[in-house]
């Protein structure tokens, strides 16, 4: 294996360095990347906008654990250490990349923010908040947290109550004896319920009953399913998405304890806000306090616009090119232009 080319870059750009390959995010797609670009006779940096390592994790809320045990949850070359628990906490997994950044001494440099990206004709110019940078390629793993998704409501903007995203929930104590809908059927969804239930008045709104996975299944088969409806798509066969068990939830410790309680049943979605709450099906009007929207999130990719590789929406990337990989649907990979050598 050659040793990392490492690039100096520090503080303001004083001149407009060049490297072949420029990672943007640092997070656990990030930094999985650069565990393989080592693997090349490549210069490559890793920009990433947080001030710390850790990634989204480190802005997640306080009693969030990992849908998988810490083996399957590792990034590759080293496995998570278990420490105890079989669903590792936040702070273990921030812990843990923090380690895994400094155990493969990867050319991180933050905070880092990455404006625009243009194509120049042999380099691909990067704007960035500590001046400008040229690639021969690079690869988007920005990930979705700064891009959080809240659908528009009948109504919305006259609530006078406060709204909120899993982006910005940290713990239910702020929630204590206020009446609160948790909008969404996902994971997310259902962990905060489990954690609001006993402190709030709280009901679970989603589209359909929630689906619960076996107490003896974990977050792998999500994944294994995720990679199957990837494939499906891919191939064009993709019709019935409900076949690969997307909405299923997995039962943490957190979850399935509240489940025993009856705390998870669900209700479906009102119609429409009030300036005091909101409106049901029925024609009931309630009063209500918060609405959580764990609604889940779209690519962060505005930083991409100059390179055209976004649909219509502004949302999926359209196309890879022999320079950009995107993320596609969530996925992170490396793309090897034609210029670029082959690993050793």
């Amino acid at each position: 294996m050659s040793a990392t080319k490492t690039p100096r870059i520090s503080g303001k750009f004083r001149a407009i360095p060049s490297v072949d390959v420029v990672v943007i995010g640092g997070g656990q797609a990030g930094l999985a990347c650069g565990y393989f670009l080592r693997r090349y006779n490549l210069r490559f940096v890793i920009l990433d906008s947080e001030i710390a390592g850790g990634g989204a994790w480190q802005h997640m809320w306080a009693s969030l654990r990992t849908f998988s045990p810490a083996r399957w949850s590792s990034l590759p070359g080293w496995r998570m250490p278990e420490q105890g628990s079989q669903w590792p906490h936040r702070d273990e997994v921030i812990d843990y990349l923090r380690h895994y950044e400094q155990r493969y001494q990867l050319p991180v440099r933050r905070p880092v923010t990455v404006r625009n990206v243009t194509a120049g004709p042999r380099r691909l110019h990067l704007e960035t908040d500590h001046g400008e940078i040229r690639a021969r390629a690079i690869i988007n793993a920005t990930g979705s947290w700064r891009h959080p998704y809240i659908p528009a409501y009948p109504g919305q903007s006259v609530f006078h109550g406060c709204q909120w995203h899993t982006v910005d929930y940290d713990r239910p104590e702020r929630f204590r004896d206020r009446r609160v809908l948790v909008v969404g059927g996902g994971n997310s969804g259902a962990q905060l319920m489990a954690e609001l239930a006993p402190v709030a008045r709280a009901s679970w709104v989603t589209f359909e009953p929630p689906r619960f996975l076996p107490e003896s299944v974990d977050g792998r088969v999500l994944f294994e399913r995720a990679s199957r409806l990837w494939r499906a798509r891919q191939a064009g066969e993709a019709n019935d998405e409900t076949a690969y068990g997307l909405g299923d939830i997995v039962q943490t410790p957190a979850v399935r304890e509240a489940l025993k309680r009856g705390w998870l049943y669900s209700v479906r979605p009102f119609c429409a806000f009030t300036a005091n709450g909101v409106v049901w099906p029925d024609g009931r009007e309630e009063a209500i306090d918060d609405v959580i929207w764990c609604t889940g999130f779209r690519p962060a990719l505005g930083h991409l616009a100059g390179l055209g590789v976004q649909d219509a929406r502004a949302e999926w990337p359209s196309r890879v090119t022999g320079r950009v990989l995107s993320p596609g649907s969530g996925w992170s990979g490396m793309a090897t232009g034609p210029d670029l050598p082959r690993p050793r």
